[in-house]
């Protein structure tokens, strides 16, 4: 089935619109003219994918008027509850114009206030959404509980730290893994680190309990922090444990520029190459994690805004082949979170850059750098993810491995990767 994101991919290079690559403003005309009404859907698609490339290279280089004219075009043709395109386009139009704003900070400040925390808990549902929606978090779940279950094979006490604090399935899902182990359960220890009480507070009480139902020796730890201030001495590692650490969409955000007030760390370039060696401190037997499989990091807006535009052109693409447009729970996750993510990406700079993705082959190079070694994830884990795939109703999501890392896919797509690592002295 060929998607939008293929679609892309053929018009930038050999489409017959390929002439709108290079149109001027005033070739446009009125946004109002009656032809563009009629174009057809993927005609449509087509003629706005030009449109937003010309208006990301206007953007770019601070031609206001000529950008101003292009996102008037855009905005006609494009719709947050219309096709693939027009939602992809209304969001990436709305991200190139709050960095045109930000020319004017006052006014900028004005239009984007600081978000209520209504706002945050609206993020907070988008993600639970995210991961009922799409089968990729889950298939983070049960790789990363494979590879704990192997490593900690035959030991006695176990101590498994998430950053970022995931979904309790998860670890439920653990649990009776490890109360089903044939040499029985360990004494498991659970350091969740979040920035919401009341969500650990939440996490502690599900997983207490079925732990007492599963007669499991259990304890939960909660570290209220974000990870850029985490104090890795807070986790409570203990001399005997063996421990396993998770990550799961949580690392890129610490590839933003060193802040030069936090002077424990102003011997690195960026929060993450220390935190990596904090982690690495704690000599874990294992650490899984995931990110998402593209390279939003460039230091041009030209580069991040293409790739960008790959990404969530596929990411819309699974979304128009498995859930009703007038779903109101997919309108909610395309503006809470890729809305979002696609502003982050597009309009910030510097410390305010928070989504800044990249590809699994940097990450092993920083990995490896802060002393870890690259643990091959098993056959059997590679079985399970497919098996649940075949759950999920559509035959466009596929995981792939390569060299020991998993790829979860859409279409022939990698969207993200799941690798995990070791202690290495």
């Amino acid at each position: 089935m060929a998607g939008i994101a293929d679609e892309l991919s053929s018009s930038v290079t050999s489409s017959p619109l390929a002439s709108f690559m290079s149109i001027s403003p005033t070739s446009l005309g009125s946004p109002y003219a009656p032809w563009l009404r009629d174009l057809k859907s993927d005609e449509r698609g087509l003629f706005l994918i030009h449109l937003l490339l010309n208006c990301a290279t206007h953007v770019a280089a601070g031609n206001i008027d000529q950008a101003n004219a292009f996102l008037e075009q855009i905005s006609f043709l494009s719709s947050p509850d219309g096709d693939t395109m027009q939602r992809i386009a209304s969001y990436f139009t709305e991200a190139l114009a709050r960095r045109l704003l930000r020319s004017w900070p006052g006014l900028y400040r004005a239009l984007n206030p600081d978000l209520p925390e209504s706002s945050s808990a609206s993020t907070f549902h988008a993600r639970r959404l995210f991961l009922d929606l799409f089968p990729f978090l889950r298939l983070s779940f049960l790789v990363s509980n494979q590879a704990i279950l192997e490593a900690m094979e035959g030991e006695k006490v176990v101590h498994v730290v998430d950053l970022g604090g995931s979904d309790p399935s998860q670890w439920i899902a653990l649990l009776q893994s490890l109360a089903a182990r044939q040499e029985g359960p360990p004494h498991l220890r659970i350091t969740a680190v979040g920035e919401s009480r009341d969500f650990l507070t939440h996490m502690a009480s599900i997983l207490s309990k079925e732990a007492e139902k599963l007669d499991i020796p259990f304890q939960f730890h909660a570290v209220i922090s974000r990870l850029d201030t985490l104090n890795v001495e807070s986790l409570r590692v203990k001399t005997g444990e063996a421990l396993a650490i998770t990550s799961l969409l949580q690392l890129h955000p610490l590839l933003a520029p060193n802040d030069d007030a936090a002077a424990p760390r102003k011997h690195f370039s960026t929060k993450i190459e220390s935190f990596l060696t904090s982690l690495w401190g704690l000599s874990p037997k294992i650490m899984v994690v995931t990110e998402q499989e593209s390279n939003h990091n460039g230091s041009t807006l030209k580069e991040r805004f293409m790739e960008a535009l790959y990404f969530y052109a596929a990411m819309f693409d699974c979304l128009e082949s498995t859930v009703p447009r007038q779903s109101a729970e997919r309108a909610r996750v395309e503006k809470m979170l890729f809305g979002e993510e696609i502003k982050n990406i597009i309009a910030c700079e510097g410390l305010e850059r928070k989504e800044r993705h990249e590809k699994l082959d940097r990450w092993m190079q920083r990995l490896e750098m802060a002393g870890f070694w690259r643990v091959g994830l098993s056959y059997y884990g590679l079985m399970q993810a497919r098996r649940l795939l075949q759950g999920f109703g559509s035959d466009g999501y596929q995981v792939k491995e390569q060299n020991g890392s998993f790829f979860f896919c859409w279409q022939e797509r990698a969207l993200f990767s799941v690798s995990a690592w070791r202690f290495r002295r």
